[in-house]
């Protein structure tokens, strides 16, 4: 939500596990995916599928994550539709990158730290105070 107001002007589609989010954005084009994780495959299986049909139906020029599973989904499978995209790696990582992040590093068009000891260890972009 921090990152909204930089794409003012833009067509913007949100996908989130929260769907409770709905309400803060209801003026774009929402779409809740399952929540899932390395420790629930199934879940996460159910996930990456929905993942990879809203990029089917959105065809985004552009995708950006905040993190976490969905968006390296979103990234991986933006970039076979030819999108741009970015993911953000958790303000909350300060010692070591994520594991979404660090499968990021490979799909992704850039992948980006808040923390300068983070980004120079994992061979990515520094953007401190993204959020």
């Amino acid at each position: 939500m921090r990152l909204r107001p930089a794409f003012a002007g833009c067509q913007i589609t949100f996908a989130t596990v929260e769907r409770e989010s709905a309400r803060d954005v209801s003026s774009h084009r929402f779409f809740t995916v399952p929540d899932g994780n390395r420790d629930t495959k199934i879940s996460l299986l159910r996930m990456a599928l929905k993942v990879f049909f809203i990029v089917l139906i959105v065809r985004p020029h552009v995708v950006v994550s905040t993190g976490a599973a969905p968006g390296y989904f979103a990234c991986r499978f933006g970039k076979l539709v030819g999108a741009k995209t970015l993911f953000i790696d958790s303000v909350a990582n300060a010692e070591e990158m994520s594991l979404s992040a660090k499968l990021a590093t490979s799909h992704a068009s850039k992948v980006f730290s808040q923390w300068p000891r983070v980004a120079q260890k994992f061979g990515v972009e520094c953007h401190g105070s993204v959020l």
